[in-house]
């Protein structure tokens, strides 16, 4: 008994268990292969690291562009590198064992990997060839968040469907949503970082280019690419290219949406909620340190946590499904927009083009009615592919 607890991969530590599953399992297998827990916690554990290396790297990166020209070997991009580096190991794993994945994950980690690394080049390009593009709404930029948000959605399907069912299970899964609510949200911090760019350089109300949290070499580089001089028209196209609406049709009916997918797989009663705090958080503790770093700060979306908590509320009212889909998308409407109004009157949030309030709900209402059916058809494909395999 001794010797199976000391031979026991579970009870090894990273590098025990990476030995030992090469040394056990390292044979090429169809997707669904028959896998022991231990190695569901330890690829998925290693999913979140590459996930935290990519979270940290986009993070920083995003700064870095609000204060210094590009650079494709910057930093910020180094560690988004060392994620990325790892998830490509990890689908050569799973590609080539076809443990700790369904076959429909399997692919989608597959297509997810593919579009990312082939935006990667693509957004270096967009960039050398027309210079700066800084807004984070880009179409290189889209590709880049649709690869990672197919990788993220693979693990969270295959985790749900076929992974442990042990006190670990909602921890995983919301570590999981968690990464891919940020990835959703990570657009917006366009407007997150622009707002407080175009107030630095705007004390006590008048223009002043040396106050700028940019660089000023970035700022006239940016004005030159519109043909005008630093002022603050450039500034303001720098800082703020993007609609007014944008902002919060996408930071709260997105979120809203995302958050709604995370508390039904998580099934824990605040699973919204806690989703919604823990990314609050972590934008409020790195923030801070950025700016310990003499990096430019960006507003912290408080609101969320609203959005996450319309949400369960509303999931414990029981209604019908219709009923939920109207009543979810009216009180994630009221209430992030309540709270997103409080936000930009104490603290600081980007323009807001309050009319866009109706059109989130009736589009919420919408896509949050779609989600059974969509996942229903999903859910008959998957069978009927097993049952024809």
């Amino acid at each position: 008994m001794g010797r199976a607890s000391v031979d026991d991969p579970a009870g090894k530590g990273p590098v025990g268990q990476f030995k030992d599953f090469f040394r056990l399992h390292w044979t090429r297998g169809d997707a669904g292969t028959e896998t022991p827990e231990w190695v569901w916690h330890f690829a998925y554990r290693t999913w979140l690291i590459a996930l935290l290396f990519k979270v940290l790297g986009s993070s920083w990166d995003e700064s870095w562009h609000f204060k210094f020209q590009r650079d494709d070997l910057a930093a910020p991009h180094l560690i988004n590198s060392v994620g990325t580096g790892i998830a490509v190991v990890l689908v050569a794993i799973h590609t080539f064992t076809g443990m700790a994945v369904t076959k429909r994950a399997q692919r989608l980690l597959q297509v997810g990997l593919a579009v990312f690394l082939i935006a990667a080049p693509l957004d270096v390009i967009n960039h050398r060839v027309n210079g700066l593009d800084l807004t984070a709404w880009s179409a290189s930029h889209a590709l880049l968040y649709l690869g990672t948000a197919l990788m993220i959605a693979a693990l969270i399907d295959a985790w749900v469907s076929t992974g442990p069912r042990g006190r670990s299970r909602p921890w995983i899964l919301g570590g999981l949503w968690f990464f891919f609510l940020e990835n959703m949200l990570f657009a917006n911090g366009q407007q997150e970082y622009g707002v407080l760019e175009l107030r630095s350089c705007m004390p006590n109300g008048v223009l002043n280019i040396d106050t700028c949290y940019a660089e000023r070499s970035l700022l006239e580089f940016a004005a030159e690419q519109i043909g005008r001089p630093v002022d603050y028209v450039a500034i303001k196209q720098f800082a703020l290219p993007i609609p007014d609406w944008v902002y919060p049709m996408w930071g709260i009916g997105m979120a809203a949406l995302v958050l709604a997918v995370a508390a039904k797989t998580i099934g824990l009663r605040w699973a919204a909620t806690g989703v919604a705090a823990a990314y609050v958080a972590y934008r409020a503790v790195i923030w801070p340190m950025l700016v310990v770093a003499d990096f430019p700060p960006s507003t912290v979306p408080f609101y969320l946590v609203f959005v996450g908590l319309a949400i369960d509320l509303v999931r414990r009212m029981n209604l019908s499904h219709a009923m939920e889909a109207v009543v979810g998308a009216g009180a994630v409407t009221v209430l992030g927009h309540t709270a997103l109004f409080a936000q930009e009157v104490t603290i600081a949030a980007p323009p807001i083009a309050w009319w866009s309030a109706p059109i989130t709900f009736v589009l919420l209402a919408g896509c949050w009615w779609l989600g059974r059916p969509v996942a229903q058809w999903f859910d008959k494909r998957q069978t009927a592919v097993k049952v024809s395999a």
